[in-house]
């Protein structure tokens, strides 16, 4: 792989205007930040979560820790993480981890192949499967089998094109480990645009492994409570759309409320539902991009805050596992319906709003199966309305138009194709070739969809993508959704001093 420079761009405008709309005054421009805060204070800094909210007290807020949720592991049920990758850390088992296809630009790195070089992914990982023994931290679904299916690098570049793919690629093989079917996919993304939900292609392809059984969960996005704008895909009619909810650093689920910093939706969609997502305590990555920069936000050596609807998605894809470990027939229209019916009645914004935080007991007991009507997509929009104003960037050059990363694609010769199940051919998809053909092994030590170069050229006629530079594209609502990490502000496009060569 060439030499490269990783450099994220600033929005300290943004930064600033969320700040001020917080009560908290003007931040100071992202230049300044310093290890791991504001240079003129902490973001966010909320009493309660000085020490971070356990995974124990997540179970606890979304009852799941008494009853009928509180002997479930998940066993049996297989969960896709589409992120950044998952780093091989103590405390994520091997035998619960497999690796899917690395479609990201560092795949074609065999040192970067699969890992997380930015940390989001095990975060999120750590929250679903966790089980770090040496700290006592469990995740909520211990026992699922995660698939990662790495899309992001070290400074979060990804192209919508790129998450079509690993989308596509997660329902043509949700059914390979027939021990541990893949019912859940976790998407803790949203796109730069807001395009049409009757057309846009990101939509279809999460609205295809909807019906092929697959529940998705989405990130609401984190542009602050006067954000009534859901991210794309979490805007989809038919998945699950979920914004981070305080604890207030208490026991009891009275007091809850939307965090400050989360999208409240209702314009495009409204919100299915809240989880916990303010200083969630989960898995660190030693040397990722977020463990560096932020050393504040390490609890011990092995664990690390994080804030968002990143978090929140994560925890409602461990409660959705559960979910169908003990109720297996749902199927995702019924897992919509008994999670939202079944949750909490919180306080605050939320209770005005009417939107309610995850229940998981709730959800197990209840008999409220009806499946409600939504209008899907076609599939055969334009990528740029997906991708909006954030683009990946070679040569100075911004992906536009209707070209993938790895070349020309014309939607409307995708869409029936994602439809079929038939975008995929081995380690191909629509005729680029991305991956080896097959698995090996049984486990994550050898159980990898096998690494190819891809053939041909980008789309741009460059002779690599291995020095992407991005331009504004951030996770789940233009951030990155854990982009507040232990009450400071952070985001994909503000490493003002990580220099990657």
């Amino acid at each position: 792989m060439a030499s490269s420079s990783w450099r994220k761009r600033g929005v300290a405008a943004l930064a600033v205007a969320a700040a001020a709309a917080a009560g908290l005054g003007a931040a100071e421009p992202a230049h300044r930040i310093t290890n791991g805060g504001w240079a003129s204070g902490a973001w966010l800094g909320t009493a309660g979560t000085a020490t971070g909210t356990t995974l124990s007290a997540v179970r606890t807020a979304i009852n799941a820790s008494t009853g009928a949720a509180a002997t479930l592991t998940g066993q049996g049920v297989g969960v896709a993480l589409i992120d950044t990758g998952v780093a091989p850390v103590p405390g994520l088992a091997a035998s619960q981890v497999v690796n899917g296809p690395d479609l990201s630009f560092e795949s074609q790195d065999p040192d970067l192949r699969y890992l997380d070089t930015y940390g989001h992914g095990t975060h999120m990982a750590g929250i679903i499967i966790g089980n770090d023994t040496a700290t006592g931290t469990v995740g909520l679904a211990p026992k699922a089998k995660l698939t990662s299916v790495k899309v992001g690098t070290s400074n979060g570049a990804v192209d919508v094109s790129q998450m079509v793919a690993a989308i596509d690629w997660v329902v043509a093989h949700r059914n390979d480990d027939p021990a541990n079917p893949i019912r859940v996919i976790n998407l803790s993304y949203g796109t730069g645009g807001t395009p049409n939900s009757w057309t846009d292609p990101v939509q279809y392809a999460v609205e295809q492994a909807w019906m092929k059984g697959i529940v998705v969960v989405a990130a609401a996005g984190n542009d602050g409570n006067g954000d009534l704008v859901v991210s794309d895909p979490a805007s989809d009619p038919a998945v699950i759309a979920v914004a981070a909810g305080t604890t207030k650093g208490t026991a009891s689920t009275a007091d809850d409320d939307f965090a400050s910093f989360t999208t409240i939706g209702g314009n495009n969609k409204s919100i299915d539902l809240i989880a916990p997502g303010e200083s969630i305590v989960s898995l660190a990555d030693p040397g990722s991009n977020v463990d560096l920069s932020y050393p504040s936000a390490k609890v011990g050596t092995t664990l690390l805050r994080g804030s968002g609807s990143s978090q929140a998605a994560a925890v409602t894809s461990g409660a959705i596992a559960l979910l169908l470990q003990a109720r297996p027939t749902l199927t995702p229209d019924q897992v919509k319906t008994v999670l939202t019916t079944s949750s909490t009645y919180i306080s605050g914004l939320a209770m005005q709003r009417n939107i309610r935080e995850l229940n998981l007991n709730g959800a197990i007991a209840s008999q409220n199966l009806w499946a409600t009507g939504w209008n899907h997509s076609t599939g055969t929009g334009k990528l740029d309305d997906a991708r909006g104003s954030s683009r990946v960037v070679r040569d100075n050059v911004a992906l536009s138009g209707d070209n993938s990363v790895w070349g020309p694609i014309s939607t409307a010769a995708w869409a029936p194709k994602s439809a079929n199940v038939t975008s995929w051919s081995g380690g191909t998809w629509m005729g680029y070739r991305l991956a080896g053909d097959g698995w090996t092994g049984s486990s994550w030590a050898s159980k990898t969809w096998a690494a190819a170069s891809w053939s041909g050229k980008p789309w741009n006629g460059a002779t690599t993508w291995a020095d992407p530079d991005w331009d504004g594209h951030y996770w789940s609502g233009h951030y990155w959704s854990g982009h507040y990490w232990s009450g400071h502000y952070w985001s994909s496009d503000d490493w003002s001093t990580a220099i990657w060569d």
